[in-house]
This record gives structure tokens, sequence and C-alpha cells, in this order.
């Protein structure tokens, strides 16, 4: 456990963020950075089969060290940062024996981390915290993850004495984007079922996530004087501004919670000849979820019954809710309940308000929950993460390779 935090306070200073705009795998160069680091990590801890694709798709395994046949588990986390915020020369901030008052990130810039605005800081009064310094993301999302997987399988190999099946560990470029998964090999892989170590606080155990889909509405105008513009003017900027006042005004992230859908408008841009605005979709209910498509389609409809053809929506669906791949193989959520309890952690089932590389992997054949990493307020300067939460990480990924060789038969 000594290693944990140097380890991770090592990773989150190299930049990996990814972006949505890049056509390659990983989508920055950058993200080979850690990649290649992690391979030689891997190597020095005494992983086996260790490799990395023409993608930076990472695997390795810990080879069973019991007769009894188990069946093979794996553990995934994602190198890539969101790309929502600046990843560029993170400097992590330790803050130890934390007083339950503000934390100032920054002084020049008055950034300050405070438990009258994240109210979660007051349970963690007296632990070390790790922040950003108020000027970047930090990357526990998932570099947490990694740390901790890392971290788990150094003492399985250190501790030969808890008996385990194989175990396979992966980690992937461009979560972040929504690629994660698409060139993960499942076949590969290899495993019977596997978890992400991708969540939030501590606790948090996931097996329901949203169904997602991104839309791209484009509006085509015409510049005219305006001086002689009437009824010869299309000015794009109006109709987009049209189109987002028809969209449900408290269907949004701000507004919602738990199993509650949104639109999520996150870039506009425009001006008179042309505008365009991308926006998500998200909903747990699939029949919530198309319908929330399909209002998009009538208003693009209807926007163009009144102007024309000047307006066209693309929609693509992203991934979907898992809930149904893994409930028929339910065990492997109960075995994590179970390492959560016997090493001192309450399990917090709860639906994802978002997605994971698991719920896109479950889909593809290989049964995925989502476990707690530990952090908070990812994505932006006010994330941080408790260590004590990492290191109860590590011990139930210890723990589920124990209970999977004792329980399975």
């Amino acid at each position: 456990m000594e290693k944990l935090l140097p380890r991770f306070l090592e990773y989150v200073t190299i930049d990996t963020q990814s972006d949505p705009y890049s056509k390659t795998t990983p989508s920055t160069e950058k993200q080979w950075d850690l990649a290649k680091k992690l391979v030689l990590e891997l190597h020095q801890i005494g992983m086996q089969e260790v490799s990395i694709d023409e993608n930076a798709y990472i695997m390795a395994t810990l080879p069973s060290n019991t007769d009894k046949k188990v069946p093979i588990i794996g553990f995934i986390s994602h190198f890539d940062t969101s790309p929502d915020f600046t990843a560029k020369n993170v400097k992590p901030q330790v803050v130890k024996n934390y007083d339950g008052k503000d934390i100032m990130l920054n002084k020049g810039k008055n950034i300050v981390l405070s438990p009258d605005y994240f109210e979660d800081l007051h349970q963690y009064k007296g632990q070390t915290l790790i922040t950003t310094d108020g000027t970047t993301l930090l990357g526990a999302d998932d570099k947490a993850g990694i740390a901790e997987i890392i971290t788990a399988m150094e003492y399985l190999v250190q501790h030969p004495e808890i008996k385990h099946g194989e175990i396979r560990i992966a980690f992937t470029p461009d979560e972040e984007i929504g690629r994660g998964a698409h060139k993960f090999d499942v076949k590969k892989f290899g495993a019977a079922w596997a978890y992400t170590m991708d969540g939030s606080q501590m606790g948090e155990l996931e097996f329901e996530n949203f169904n997602a889909a991104s839309a791209k509405i484009q509006i085509e105008g015409k510049s005219v004087h305006p001086g002689y513009a009437k009824n010869k003017m299309v000015n794009a900027i109006g109709i987009a501004n049209e189109f987002l006042g028809l969209l449900p005004s408290r269907e949004v992230p701000e507004c919602t919670t738990d199993r509650e859908g949104f639109f999520h408008v996150h870039r506009i841009k425009g001006e008179i000849e042309k505008a365009e605005i991308e926006l998500i979709i998200r909903d747990h209910d699939e029949g919530h979820f198309e319908a929330r498509k399909q209002l998009l389609q009538d208003i693009t409809e209807k926007l163009q019954k009144k102007y024309g053809d000047y307006i066209t929506l693309r929609i693509e669906d992203q991934y979907r809710n898992m809930h149904e791949k893994i409930v028929p193989v339910f065990h492997i959520v109960e075995i994590a309940q179970e390492a959560m309890e016997s090493v001192g952690v309450e399990p917090i089932v709860k639906p994802i308000r978002g997605g994971t590389d698991g719920s896109q992997l479950s889909f593809m054949g290989l049964p995925c929950p989502n476990i707690f990493a530990g952090g908070h307020n990812f994505h932006g300067k006010y994330e941080y993460i408790p260590l004590e939460s990492m290191q109860k990480a590590v011990e139930v990924i210890v723990k589920i390779c124990e209970l999977t060789a004792v329980q399975i038969k």
C-alpha cells in the first residue's frame, strides 16, 4: 500500500487528455506517454502476458495460484482524462489530516474547495485528501482506478498465500470521449466477467447506466442586408435559438438526478448563414430514451415546415444500459457487495449518471459492473480524492479475487 500514493501522484502529472474531434486511436499522441510507462510497471511488479497493441490497449495476466477451477475475471480502468477541462501541468496537492474546513487550492486566484458547497467533504475530516491546485483537473478519473488495480496486483504477487484464479487486467484509451471499448479485444481478454474501477465515492457499485446518444443539428441560413431583409433573410442563429426553446427547459443535467434523463447542449456556434448545435441525450429508461430522440426529430420537422429544408438532424447512438446484461449473471454483483462488506465498506448500489467502458463491454459479451475508485468532482478544478478511499478500493479488488476462488464452483 505504501506505493499507492506516489504511484497515483506520478500518473496524474502525465497529461493524457483525449480529443473528441480526433479520428485516431488513441485520440491524442500524449496518451502513449502514460501507456508505455504502465507497460513497464506491469512487468516490474511481476505480471505475465503484458501486451500493448497498436491502439494503446494494455492487457496483462496474474496467473492462478490454485488448483481449483476458477473463472477468469478482470479489472479495467482508462488512462485518458476528460477534454472538459485542462489537464496540462497538473500539480496535485496532498492535504494530510484534513480539518473539515475550506481548502485553499490557489491563493493567487482565490480558488477554494469548500465543504459549504461540496458537502461530501464533511465525511473526510481527518483523512488525507489529494486535490488540484485550482488550475487543472486532477485526473483521478480514472488514474486512481489504474493505481488501485496495479497496487492490488502487486499485493497479490507478494502474498501468494491469498488463493485466486487467473486475473486479467486492462487499461484503455479514450473512455472519456465514449470510445474506450470500441477497439477492446474481448476474446483476447478472455475473462468471464470484469469490473471497471471507475466509480466515484467509496462504496459505489453500479450495474445500471444511461442509454446514450449524441445529436448534431445543422442550420443553413441566407444573409441579406438587414435593411432589406424582410421575407428574404434566413437567420440561422435565430432558428437555432428557436430550436433550443422547444426543448424541455427543466430536463437538463443541472435540474435532474437519480434515473431522470436529460438533454445537454454542450456546444453551439453560429452566424447568419450557418449555425450548429451539438447535444447529448441520456435516459436510463429505454422507452423514454427513444421518446427523447423522437422529440428532436419532431422539432426538426416542425421547423422544416416553417422555414423549409434549412435544418438537418443527425443522431448517433453511443451506448446502452448494461442492466439487461448484468441481471442474468447477478452473482458478479453479489461477489463485489460481499467483498466491500468484508473489508468494512458499505455498498452504495445506484445507477450511473453517465457511462463507462463497462456499459459497452457488457454488450460485447463481457459483463462488467462498475466499482468505486474514490474520487469526487470529476472533470474540473475542484476534483479531489481521499487516499483512504483508494486504499479501500485496493482491498476490495483483492477480496473479489479471493472470494471468486472460494465461492465459484
